[in-house]
């Protein structure tokens, strides 16, 4: 092995130092780097797994508040709808309310105003009985007996009240 330059006490010697190098660095180096990027590795593994965890997390949350949304846009639209209701029943009730009052005026206006009527007739009665028995007497010139009185007045308010009631 000379002849190809090769010197078999120093070869073996370096495989031998070769050997001890490499248990040397397997021992105190290769395993503490091989330790430490399998836990490094680990880590990794544990905050993509937390992430993931975590983005969970986030969407059933998220899912739970749009839930909470709806049911919330839910009920809001139930208490208008109510409120509605609640505003027209009541809107109803007052205006028939108003009209029983406007129909309740009406009636006492209607019988006031039969009332004053009636009154305004009677005492025109009265007043043409005045007249009847003054007119009476002057075209007789004389004082009529209780009966004729009482005929001429009937007349004369039979007149009256045909003229009255075509006015």
């Amino acid at each position: 092995m000379e002849a190809l330059g090769i010197n078999l006490p120093g070869l073996i010697t370096h495989i031998i130092s070769f050997l001890i190098l490499l248990f040397v660095l397997m021992k105190f180096l290769y395993k503490p780097i091989v330790n430490m990027l399998d836990q490094r590795s680990e880590r990794i593994r544990e905050s993509l797994e937390a992430a993931e965890r975590a983005r969970e997390e986030s969407a059933q949350s998220q899912a739970e508040v749009e839930s909470q949304l709806e049911a919330a846009r839910a009920e809001g639209q139930q208490l208008i709808a109510s409120a509605r209701e609640v505003a027209e029943r009541f809107r109803e009730e007052e205006t028939a309310k108003v009209r029983q009052e406007i129909d309740a005026e009406r009636a006492r206006a209607e019988a006031n105003i039969q009332r004053e009527r009636d009154s305004a007739i009677e005492q025109l009665r009265g007043e043409f009985a005045g007249l009847a028995i003054t007119a009476a007497e002057r075209v007789v010139e004389r004082s009529l007996d209780e009966q004729a009185h009482q005929d001429i007045i009937d007349r004369v308010l039979e007149e009256s009240d045909s003229r009255i009631n075509r006015n």
